[in-house]
């Protein structure tokens, strides 16, 4: 529920009583004073009364400002009619001036608000058959008053609706970088899990299995019972290291899930372009062929930093990420036209935005036994090159055959 709703319907309640009170103060006078033309004025008190009566009945006035001021008119006019006949019937200009400046555009209530002012001044002065400043002062202040208390309720409303869109934005947004913190964290997660099975878990599995391979052709050839243990337990260590092989691809990054290397950077660069001001252009050198896990994610991560940084600080309009295959590397190639900057004043790394400092990448690369060049001067760009070297896709983690 509106918490304004309670107090919006309170006041048009109000203005409800207040205008059928002054018409019965109209019509009671007449009445009371027994003027020839009572009954007229008690007959037009009742028309206006109905005529106003009709608008909240009809859902129209409260949506269109056609229908509003089609009902504004009809009660004006008898409101007028009946000023004709009453003097009473000027006190009814002020609920009129809250109408007036509640359904009609700005402008166009306030020029209704400064007629009425002129017709309840000027009505009011052909009853008393004289004019002077005072018959001015009630309806002229009553429409200042108006005024200033419905323009300062519909700024306030303004305001009040714009904050409510803010906080609606800010806990949407909230929602959503919580929800980008946890899945990075999940991601970082798999990454190092899948780092940690492959650096102690997989590579002790394959020194076990070379080692009873090697007892097994050291033994004398007598040794049946022990051949066979050593065969069954070289078997358990082929079969434990071939499901730490799976566990680890299980773990790769969704970026290369049922892709390859070159279809995830080509991805990433059109997702950049997408995204921000800047034209990301990927290219194929060479012949693609498959890397090991570890170094497809190496490779991928330090495309995914550069590119954060080349739109975060680099200001260029175009980016070049090219995976090239040559020899007995691989290697990814991140130009920008951006800026460019001091290599000895590197960016600062954002791990919020998904980028990460020279020194995280250049780590990343050498822990894999390959390098990272890094190429830039103020004014003339960027260019960043990771090269690692290239292997069988099994090697990081060897397939071991009985």
């Amino acid at each position: 529920m509106n918490p304004s709703a309670a107090p919006t319907r309170a006041l048009t309640w109000c203005l409800h009583l207040l205008v059928v009170g002054l018409l019965v103060l109209a019509a009671g006078r007449a009445v009371a004073d027994d003027r020839p033309d009572a009954g007229a004025v008690v007959a037009v008190a009742a028309i206006c009364g109905l005529a106003y009566a009709v608008g909240p009945m009809l859902p129209r006035v409260a949506r269109s400002r056609r229908a509003a001021a089609l009902w504004l008119a009809v009660v004006g006019v008898s409101w007028l009619v009946l000023l004709a006949l009453s003097a009473e019937a000027v006190w009814l200009a002020f609920p009129l001036y809250f109408l007036q400046l509640h359904l009609l555009s700005r402008r166009a209530g306030l020029a209704s608000v400064v007629l009425t002012a002129a017709a309840a001044v000027g009505g009011f002065a052909t009853h008393q058959s004289s004019f002077t400043a005072a018959m001015a002062l009630g309806p002229v202040l009553g429409a200042a008053v108006a005024v200033a208390v419905v323009w300062g309720y519909q700024a306030l409303y303004r305001e009040s609706e714009q904050r409510r869109r803010l906080i609606e934005e800010l806990t949407a947004t909230r929602a959503d970088l919580a929800s980008a913190q946890h899945t990075a964290g999940v991601l970082a997660e798999r990454e190092r899990l899948a780092r940690e099975i492959h650096d102690t878990l997989a590579q002790g599995l394959s020194s076990i299995q070379l080692l009873l391979r090697a007892a097994e052709r050291a033994m004398p050839a007598t040794s049946d019972d022990a051949a066979r243990y050593v065969d069954q337990a070289r078997q358990a260590a082929v079969d434990s290291l071939a499901e730490a092989r799976r566990f680890v691809a299980a773990l790769a990054p969704p970026s290369l899930e049922g892709t390859t290397l070159a279809g995830a950077l080509e991805r990433l660069c059109a997702t950049t372009s997408a995204r921000h001001r800047i034209t990301a252009r990927f290219r194929l050198a060479g012949e693609a062929v498959p890397l090991p896990t570890a170094q497809e994610v190496a490779l991928l991560r330090i495309a995914q930093s550069a590119l954060s940084n080349t739109v975060r600080h680099a200001h260029a309009t175009t980016v070049d990420v090219t995976l090239g295959y040559s020899g007995e590397h691989a290697t990814v190639d991140v130009v920008d036209d951006g800026h460019g900057f001091e290599p000895g004043e590197t960016p600062a790394p954002d791990p919020e935005s998904g980028g990460f400092g020279i020194a995280a990448m250049r780590a990343r690369v050498e822990a894999l036994g390959g390098t990272l060049m890094l190429d830039s001067a103020p004014g003339r760009g960027t260019a960043l090159t990771a090269r690692l070297p290239r292997a069988h896709a099994d090697d990081s983690m060897p397939e071991v055959r009985p």
